[in-house]
């Protein structure tokens, strides 16, 4: 079994002291040897670390005492070698930038479809829009079957071009698609205020749908922002 236990997650939650969360789990994710990157802002918490499972686990545990941070929704992967060179613990204006300040997730989110529901509808030939809000690097590297791509580079891009091309999608059932689920949080709500009435975000994303699904109905393998570059279905790293 690989040795290497890789761990994500976030949560959208008022944090009203962000650098006194930071300088207190700093020491204790240094002394456990975890590596990885931690993002903090007013909004929630972003973290993607790694390290042996036994000290993952033990800073997880840290987290939950927290109880902002109270079981989170982590999604779990394995490698045999370390994915991050170092420990850091960022302060961001946004843990993951979009640059549309109306836009809660923790107070308005869009509701959610599971890996299996969004299965379900697609081996039915469901009329669904599945909308990748990803970059272009990302999406080269794999997508959903027939998914729509409009083309950003980045994220905070997909907001502006969203504005333009709304019009596409208003009449449609639209679930939207990340990696991990974080930048549809914000993504999906977003198409809602300007009058997506039907549009979902799936649920942990495409790590969660490799997870419990596999590869139906994808093609290639999933984009990650780490050292193991892209996981395949089975979660494993894959080259680029």
């Amino acid at each position: 079994m690989s040795k290497i236990l890789n761990i994500a997650a976030y949560r959208f939650v008022h944090l009203n002291d962000p650098a006194a969360i930071r300088d207190r789990l700093l020491p204790h994710a240094l002394a456990l040897g975890v590596r990885g990157t931690i993002l903090l802002a007013h909004e929630g918490i972003n973290l993607f670390l790694a390290g042996p499972e036994t000290t993952v686990r033990t800073f997880l545990a840290i987290l939950d005492d927290d109880s902002r941070f109270a079981e989170l929704d982590i999604k779990e992967s394995w490698s045999d070698d370390w994915p991050f060179h170092k420990m850091k613990i960022k302060l961001k204006d946004e843990i993951v930038t979009f640059r549309q300040p109306q836009v809660n997730p923790a107070q308005t989110p869009a509701p959610f479809i599971s890996a299996a529901e969004l299965k379900a509808r697609l081996d039915r030939g469901d009329d669904v829009v599945l909308l990748d809000t990803r970059n272009d690097v990302e999406v080269d590297t794999g997508t959903f079957q027939g998914a729509l791509f409009w083309g950003n580079k980045n994220f905070t891009e997909f907001g502006e071009v969203a504005k333009q091309r709304v019009d596409e999608i208003k009449n449609k059932t639209v679930v939207s698609f990340c990696t991990g689920g974080i930048r549809c949080e914000k993504a999906a709500p977003y198409l809602h205020s300007l009058g997506v009435e039907n549009v979902y975000q799936l649920e942990g994303g495409i790590l969660r749908y490799f997870e419990q699904v596999g590869r139906d109905h994808f093609d290639g393998d999933c984009f990650v922002f780490d050292e193991r570059a892209a996981v395949d279905p089975g979660l494993a790293p894959t080259a680029r």
